[in-house]
């Protein structure tokens, strides 16, 4: 009775580890960039909103690569949203209050992807607290649109232009 106890545990465990190694082996990860642009002239402790140009995805190349199509995709979350000052270079995030980026798509509606609040840095790049939301239907579409909302704490003298660096997590059937 005790060995079939530690037999049926053991397969138990094997089983449940396999089914963590198969989602790894069917995982992998896309990366996507956008520029920002936050104008001098944005007031001073009121969200602003800003508009990136489209993004255009590269998923179908990411999906071929990793030897499986949109159609198998079945979870996409965003792992980490890093953002960094791309220009002036020796700008500091000293000047940000808040940040919220919000990803849409022509047929899918606007959800907020990552954010940082009381921002207190004093580096030129910041990892911000990523969503836990399903964006399968976003990295699948051939574009989409990040909206980006900041709220300043120190006035601008020039326009500050930050990259937001995506990394989404995607994990595909094997059929």
């Amino acid at each position: 009775m005790k060995l079939k106890f530690i037999a049926i545990t053991l397969l138990s465990l094997l089983f449940l580890t396999s089914c963590d190694a198969v989602d790894d082996l069917l995982s992998f990860t896309i990366s996507n960039e956008t520029s920002i642009k936050i104008k001098s002239t944005s007031p001073l402790n009121l969200p602003t909103e800003i508009i990136t140009p489209d993004v255009t995805t590269n998923s179908s190349a990411e999906f071929e690569n990793n030897k499986t199509k949109a159609s198998l995709v079945k979870d996409v979350k965003i792992r980490s949203l890093k953002i960094s000052i791309a220009d002036p270079s020796d700008k500091t995030f000293t000047f940000l209050k808040s940040i919220h980026l919000f990803i849409s798509t022509t047929d899918s509606d606007e959800i907020e992807l990552a954010y940082q609040d009381n921002i207190n840095s004093s580096g030129n790049t910041i990892d911000l607290v990523c969503t836990d939301k399903k964006l399968d239907q976003y990295i699948k579409a051939d574009k989409y649109k990040i909206r980006t909302q900041v709220t300043l704490k120190e006035t601008l003298t020039k326009d500050v232009t930050i990259k937001a660096d995506m990394k989404f997590r995607v994990t595909a059937d094997p059929f």
